[in-house]
């Protein structure tokens, strides 16, 4: 019997490759997405498939009521996720991780779907202790410029916890750390597009601050890899998902460097507000309840992200 899935933001940057996935693997994909942050570029390869159904609707406004499909999995993925998109869409950032989210559970709680929530290491906010696993509670600072999509994701996995408790509803939430590759937005404001950006363009490469923050940096086959295990697990409570190999900024732009094999120089700018020093999910859940962990190196995943870069500009 053929499954059916349900994934918002199905045309952002992980969602469009989640929906690739279900496509290869038989399912009929139900896509919701406005384009806010997304792209039909991501998706346009899909949009012929008779086992693919896009729907161009703000997650907002839906009506619950229209969506008469009975689907086996809902994927909430719909939301800014970059800090420069969550600050210049703050309210739709936070309707759609609390409206949005409620909708989706909705649909799922109709259908008595898999529900999956996909939430952020931002939960942490600016962590005090070195490794973040998922009992630690975070130091977010609730009412500054982040806050929008830190808490955001905060009540997104609280309502998610109440309708499994509630309802008993078959609810996942998974924390992503900084995930990357294709289809990411060149101009989306995080740190690899950024340096990917402006070495394309023969530009010094952006370090906001000292370039002594830490990052830890998922490829994008591994993430989807880890939330397809997520969904076959009997377990309900958040699992971090993400790359434990730690590296500085001012790494991470050496690297960079490297691949491209030209001297570009940094441009040190003033820090973000509310930046976290340090990034580093600890996966010993993962490893045990997935018997998953990412298995690209960073290096080789930049390979394949700048190339993805390189033939679509040649391409455009």
């Amino acid at each position: 019997m053929n499954k059916k899935i349900l994934i918002s933001g199905g045309a952002g940057f992980v969602g469009s490759h989640l929906c690739d996935f279900f496509v290869n693997n038989g399912y009929t994909v139900w896509c919701i997405d406005n384009f806010i942050t997304s792209t039909k570029t991501n998706i346009k390869h899909l949009l012929n498939n008779k086992n693919f159904v896009f729907i161009e609707k703000d997650l907002i406004y839906l009506n619950e009521d229209e969506i008469k499909e009975k689907f086996d999995y809902v994927l909430h993925f719909a939301s800014p996720a970059s800090p420069v998109d969550y600050m210049k869409y703050p309210i739709e950032t936070l309707k759609v991780n609390s409206i949005g989210t409620e909708k989706m559970l909705n649909i799922a709680l109709k259908s008595k779907s898999t529900f999956l929530f996909s939430s952020t290491s931002e939960v942490y906010g600016d962590p005090l202790i070195p490794v973040q696993n998922e009992e630690y509670w975070g130091n977010v600072n609730p009412i500054g410029p982040r806050s929008v999509y830190d808490e955001g994701k905060r009540y997104g996995e609280a309502i998610v916890m109440a309708y499994h408790r509630k309802y008993k509803l078959n609810t996942k939430i998974i924390r992503i750390f900084n995930t990357y590759g294709p289809r990411m937005r060149l101009n989306d404001g995080r740190v690899i597009p950024n340096f990917i950006y402006n070495a394309l363009n023969n530009k010094p490469l952006p370090i906001y601050g000292d370039g002594n923050q830490t990052r830890s940096f998922c490829y994008i086959d591994d993430l989807i890899r880890g939330i397809i295990k997520v969904l076959e697990v009997d377990y309900n409570l958040p699992i971090n998902l993400g790359n434990p190999e730690e590296f500085t900024i001012s790494q991470l732009a050496e690297k960079i460097e490297k691949i491209f094999g030209k001297k570009l120089g940094f441009e040190f700018l003033p820090p973000l507000p509310d930046d976290p020093r340090k990034r580093k999910p600890d996966i010993t859940l993962a490893k045990k309840l997935l018997n998953w962990e990412p298995q690209i190196k960073l290096e080789e995943g930049l390979k394949k992200t700048i190339e993805y870069y390189i033939r679509l500009s040649k391409s455009s």
